[in-house]
């Protein structure tokens, strides 16, 4: 991309090659292998880092987690691993699926129906891999 034509471009273009002297291999990074590198925390842990452990009387760590996917369901497919790690969260922390769309429908307004859509693609594959882990332990 050497003939740039915006600012941004050329931004991009100077990251890009940045990123393939510094690590070759993140040239071909794609965020979906984050997820086994981020297990699931436990609740306790999360409402100790996030919750209202530190800020007694404020926020719990479901909404922070409410929060932050609203956050990055603005965002997109950029956020996909992001989106992951915090639906399993909120999962963990349990969050029902309804909660969880109702959270990413009304980031519509906001985000725009692509990003809506793609954040409940994300969630959803979530979800279906929590709803057959949770059916294999019962049945074990």
């Amino acid at each position: 991309m050497a003939d740039a034509k915006t600012p941004f471009e050329l931004m991009m273009s100077q990251a890009q090659e940045m990123v393939k002297a510094m690590n070759p291999a993140l040239e071909t990074f794609t965020p979906k292998g984050f997820d086994s590198l981020w297990p699931t925390m436990p609740k306790e842990w999360m409402e100790m880092a996030f919750g209202n452990a530190f800020n007694t009387g404020g926020l719990d760590a479901k909404t922070r987690l409410y929060l932050t996917l609203a956050g990055l369901t603005m965002q997109g497919a950029q956020a996909e691993a992001q989106i992951r790690m915090t639906v399993r969260h909120l999962l963990e922390l349990g969050a029902t699926k309804q909660e969880i769309g109702e959270c990413i429908a009304q980031m519509s307004m906001f985000a725009g129906l692509p990003a809506m859509t793609k954040a409940g693609e994300i969630a959803n594959d979530v979800i279906k891999d929590h709803e057959a882990a949770q059916k294999d332990e019962d049945e074990a």
